[in-house]
């Protein structure tokens, strides 16, 4: 299991990006998730967490409905979601970018500036308490709505055990 720790600036909250192919299906799911567990612990105002796309052909739309009712049925509200594509230009700004599968990973290490900033670059599975030989997320498009509570089972544990590894240093300001 990969850590990622926060440090440094603490005016400035620690600011992660969830990136996959549409920012429809998976990449939606982590951000409510992570957020909401940052809301339940009162720690939103110490951790920033958006997602994008490494693609263009959703920007502007709603997350996936088969996202938004899985999500629904695990407790979670993703109705508010409007993708959008990553841009490059941002890496500075993020403390951590998650990607769901290798290509995204790849994607997103071509597009970083610097090393410091393809450094920032993980995989969600990483962070997974039973990591497997599994490196990627599925993607869950072309899916049923099982495949998409399973792939959100997928992306819950990943994203509690990251949240386990930031909030310790969040709750003492520490960025």
């Amino acid at each position: 299991m990969t850590r990622a720790e926060p440090s440094g600036d603490d005016a400035q909250p620690f600011r992660v990006s969830f990136v996959c192919t549409g920012n429809i299906c998976r990449s939606p799911m982590a951000e409510v998730v992570l957020r909401a567990r940052a809301e339940r612990a009162g720690l939103t105002d110490q951790l920033a967490v958006e997602s994008a796309a490494t693609g263009d052909w959703h920007v502007g739309e709603p997350a996936d409905q088969r996202t938004i009712d899985a999500l629904e049925r695990a407790g979670f509200d993703g109705s508010h979601h409007r993708a959008r594509q990553f841009d490059p230009a941002n890496f500075p700004q993020f403390d951590l970018v998650v990607a769901f599968d290798r290509g995204q990973a790849r994607i997103l290490r071509n597009w970083a500036p610097t090393t410091a900033e393809k450094e920032k670059v993980r995989m969600l599975l990483e962070f997974s308490p039973d990591a497997t030989e599994r490196v990627d997320v599925p993607d869950p498009y072309y899916s049923d709505a099982a495949t998409f509570d399973r792939v959100l089972e997928m992306i819950e544990r990943s994203t509690s055990a990251l949240f386990r590894q930031l909030a310790p240093a969040l709750r003492q300001g520490i960025r």
